[in-house]
């Protein structure tokens, strides 16, 4: 366990997801990194010290051995948050049956499965965080959109409901809405280009998720709205 607690990241992936690896192991927590192939994390735990675990967390049996490795391994956590999430731009008329449930379950089922084994660990003990990735989406849904917009929804009413039930038992749930497209590898031209931050920088934005996190409970935001100063809103 860190000197200042345990994060579990689920959907540690490149971008956000490894920004909020680094940002709370800097922060001197024990971190521990989900997602469903761990092979693209190795270069990244062995940088900040971190644990990598395989976990698909639309699996409710999966989540569930997740958190126990987590706990024996680390420390019950203190942080938990849930940053996965799938996507196929499509029209309506060409979209399957399959592919918006697929998009539900991992965007929305999986916040769930995550969400409540969260609060099973910290609801005994009074204290804890919960954060939830949410996006443009979760506000509006756009045209050929509605793959992210209906699991989105979801995750942000799953987040209020659960923000209204837990916060009295000590338990801290927010919902970030990242309004704008985040800083990658692919967006590089770009930002090379335009050097005036148009992007959402990814480590920018993982510091705002430990500031929600280390917030004190006369003061807790419920949702956070991130948007870099040049995105109409």
């Amino acid at each position: 366990m860190g000197d200042q607690g345990t994060a579990l990241i689920v959907g540690a992936g490149i971008g956000l997801g490894a920004a909020l690896v680094r940002c709370f192991a800097g922060a001197g927590m024990a971190v521990a990194a989900a997602r469903r192939n761990t092979d693209a994390l190795a270069t990244l735990m062995d940088e900040v010290g971190a644990r990598a675990y395989a976990c698909d967390a639309t699996d409710e049996a999966d989540v569930s051995r997740l958190f126990e490795s987590v706990t024996a391994d680390l420390g019950a956590p203190d942080v938990v948050v849930f940053n996965a999430g799938a996507f196929v731009r499509k029209g309506i008329l060409e979209t399957e049956a399959a592919e918006l449930e697929r998009c539900w379950r991992i965007g929305c089922l999986a916040g769930f499965h995550v969400g409540r084994a969260a609060a099973a660990v910290m609801v005994p003990r009074g204290s804890g965080s919960i954060l939830f990735t949410g996006a443009t989406a979760s506000l509006r849904g756009g045209a050929n959109f509605h793959n992210l917009a209906v699991p989105k929804f979801g995750l942000r009413a799953l987040a209020q409901s659960m923000a209204r039930e837990l916060g009295p038992r000590g338990v801290h749930v927010a919902h970030v809405i990242i309004d704008g497209q985040i800083m990658s590898e692919r967006h590089a031209a770009l930002a090379a280009e335009r050097p005036d931050d148009a992007l959402l920088d990814p480590d920018a934005i993982a510091e705002n998720y430990l500031h929600l996190h280390r917030q004190h409970r006369s003061a807790w935001i419920q949702e956070l709205d991130l948007r870099p100063w040049v995105e109409k809103f």
